[in-house]
């Protein structure tokens, strides 16, 4: 799930405004997909359908594709200072305040109204709030931290590449990276899979490409690896279409399939070539900052009261009550504590920062002498 907050990045990248608009696009079709069937159909999370929207929402997965594009173009923009301090607190202040608040959240209504299907322990929730909860194979407190743990690995290779200082050097590792990826699906090997995170690569590398398409210009490589990651995020998407059927217990189209994930390229290259500059004339910074506690809040919580409250209203107000009052909570998690604590961690976060680097070059000084 992609976190971007900066309005201007240290080479004077402004903001690409229509990006928020796709991202809050992206999170509702993920959110309608939720409620209106994913948490009926996939190991009956509710016990409420929402028919009416199914027949197309059940492609709202794909949003979450949309998201890893988004963010590999976003997430090079901000590491392309080369500044691994600025790239590290920028991610820290954008993903943790309001994870911390949604994960609260989350399991206190677990607690209060999760029985028997959802359950949490305090040791769960304490562990979730580190955000590394998968690598301690802890439960995630709410099913959609998945797309959090593929996000901060692909924030760790982008680390590794400032680490080194190769960020200007990133065209040669996306390259690699998708070439490895691609191998990886022919001989596969877990750990390696793992590390460099097979299964979205080709979204995350599309991402970064259009984003050097955006800030330089088209190139043959560039084209190339465009065209190859269309092909081969078509043939993943539906390669697996047989896998999703079964989950969410509806028949998909693979043509659909196809010509989503061919609309998501041709949105990321339009943006690109800058062609969509009616839209980013607009200011969509309001919907783009609810995209991320929306995503974080929705799920669990919206199939739990679900539960609870699917004999007291109809439907059609249950179904949408639920979605604007989810909207209204997102709102008030960036207002209240997105907003008002950013600044004051990204400070402290500086002042850390900068107190450890004059502490390492005092002891490396020391050590000279």
């Amino acid at each position: 799930m992609i976190a971007y907050n900066e309005n201007q990045s240290d080479k004077n990248y402004t903001r690409v405004n229509e990006l928020d608009l796709f991202r809050f696009l992206a999170s509702l079709a993920v959110v309608f997909h939720h409620f209106s069937l994913d948490g009926f159909a996939a190991d009956s999370m509710t016990i409420m359908p929402y028919p009416l929207l199914a027949s197309v929402s059940k492609y709202g997965y794909l949003g979450v594709e949309l998201f890893f594009m988004i963010s590999g173009f976003v997430i090079l923009m901000t590491a392309s200072s080369g500044s691994l301090k600025k790239f590290t607190i920028s991610r820290l202040v954008r993903l943790y305040p309001a994870f911390w608040v949604c994960c609260t959240i989350t399991f206190a209504i677990t607690l209060a109204i999760g029985a028997p299907e959802y359950s949490a322990t305090l040791q769960q929730y304490l562990i979730n709030m580190t955000m590394l909860s998968e690598f301690f194979d802890v439960p995630p407190v709410d099913g959609v931290y998945w797309s959090l743990f593929v996000e901060l690995r692909f924030y760790a290779l982008v680390a590794i590449l400032l680490i080194f200082g190769r960020i200007q050097q990133a065209e040669f590792f996306i390259v690699f990276w998708l070439i490895t990826a691609i191998m990886l699906e022919i001989f596969p090997n877990y750990w390696l899979r793992y590390f460099f995170i097979v299964d979205y690569a080709v979204f995350f590398s599309a991402g970064t490409t259009c984003f050097l398409i955006w800030a330089k210009e088209l190139t043959r490589i560039r084209g190339v690896v465009i065209a190859v990651t269309w092909c081969y995020a078509i043939y993943l998407m539906t390669d697996e279409v047989h896998q999703v059927e079964i989950l969410i217990r509806n028949d998909l189209n693979p043509y659909v399939i196809a010509a989503v994930v061919s609309t998501f390229f041709a949105i990321m290259l339009l943006v690109s070539f800058k062609r969509t500059s009616i839209l980013g004339h607009s200011n969509w910074i309001w919907v783009g900052a609810l995209t991320y506690p929306l995503y974080l809040i929705h799920q669990n919580i919206g199939f739990m009261i679900y539960n609870a409250t699917y004999t007291m209203f109809s439907p059609y107000i249950l179904f949408w009550g639920l979605v604007v009052g989810i909207l209204m909570l997102s709102h008030a998690i960036h207002i209240l504590v997105e907003k008002s604590l950013a600044r004051t961690m990204r400070s402290n976060l500086y002042k850390l920062a900068n107190n450890l680097e004059n502490l390492t070059r005092r002891i490396t000084t020391n050590q000279k002498h």
